[in-house]
């Protein structure tokens, strides 16, 4: 609470007198932390929340096959939601997501912890780190397309199989098939679970694990109890962005399945590409909770404000 002397001062609940020169740098002061704050509120609000919320709108509107109704009719999220066919359409995007997932969290923590533990110099560490983001230097179509003349039936493994003997004929289900999808996609986002855990156990306080050894622990118990658990942050915000890419990712699903697979982001450009807005909206807010429940779900198992 505050009092106005005579001569203009603010009198606080202290009992304090503050000049009005003072009370009005407090104000500045107060408000250059909204000021501070302005730039990155806008950016946030005109490119994520503001196009979130125009996809919301429109999955309420209305459609034919010529022109959008501008309504709110809950028929877009009942033919989602009551639908068999996108059930299982779900259903197979989260199968990648999970297949995805558990071989690039192996793979990558694998990966991260030699770099980290068996590489001895900072500098030979960075080298082969940034060996790993070579192919990033191409487009992930083209890394993608690269699968093809190796997986093809008259490709490089069957070749080299029938020409050792080993098969009589060529495997038909490397190439155009759930097994395809899922290397291309491990192979295009298994980065994104190294960098995440490398830098996690490059935080790791060494004295930690000499002690641990002076107590008796051997490798595995110091991988198990002390490495595996202070890699958790980096694990997550790995995991994090894997699954949201994996649930996101079309081009992979049609490219290498050949049209035999579907997901719900390639359900959505076929619906794009036949004008029903609409609809490709209400499965795009649907996808966009289910995600936000995943990346909850984890935030709520590892704490990564400390990786942050």
């Amino acid at each position: 609470m505050t009092a106005t002397a005579q001569d203009g001062a603010t009198i606080t609940t202290t009992g304090r007198r503050t000049s009005p020169a003072r009370a009005a740098l407090d104000l500045v002061t107060g408000l250059s932390a909204y000021m501070q704050a302005a730039p990155l509120a806008f950016i946030l609000g005109a490119f994520l929340l503001a196009p979130v919320l125009m996809i919301t709108a429109v999955s309420f509107w209305d459609y034919d096959f010529a022109r959008l109704y501008p309504d709110f009719v809950l028929t877009n999220y009942a033919e989602t939601l009551g639908s068999r066919v996108t059930w299982r359409t779900y259903f197979n995007t989260l199968r990648y997501a999970a297949i995805v997932w558990a071989l690039t969290l192996f793979i990558g923590f694998w990966v991260a912890y030699f770099l980290a533990f068996h590489i001895r110099t900072t500098t030979m560490q960075m080298v082969l780190f940034l060996v790993c983001t070579v192919p990033f230097l191409t487009s992930n179509i083209i890394r993608m397309i690269s699968w093809i003349p190796v997986l093809g039936r008259n490709g490089l493994v069957n070749s080299a199989l029938i020409d050792a003997g080993l098969i009589p004929a060529p495997i038909e289900w490397l190439l155009y098939s759930d097994f395809a999808v899922v290397l291309a996609m491990v192979h295009l986002y298994t980065l994104f679970m190294v960098t995440p855990i490398f830098n996690t156990l490059m935080r790791i306080d060494r004295s930690l694990i000499e002690a641990a050894r002076d107590a008796g622990a051997n490798g595995r118990q110091v991988l198990w109890n002390v490495i595996l658990p202070l890699a958790k942050p980096g694990m997550a915000i790995g995991t994090i962005f894997v699954v949201t890419l994996v649930m996101a990712d079309f081009i992979t699903v049609q490219v290498m399945s050949g049209g035999q697979s579907a997901s719900v982001a390639l359900m959505m450009r076929n619906q794009m590409s036949l004008l029903q807005y609409p609809a490709a909206a209400a499965n795009a807010v649907v996808l966009l909770v289910l995600v936000l429940l995943m990346v909850a779900g984890i935030l709520r198992i590892v704490d990564i404000r400390k990786e942050l």
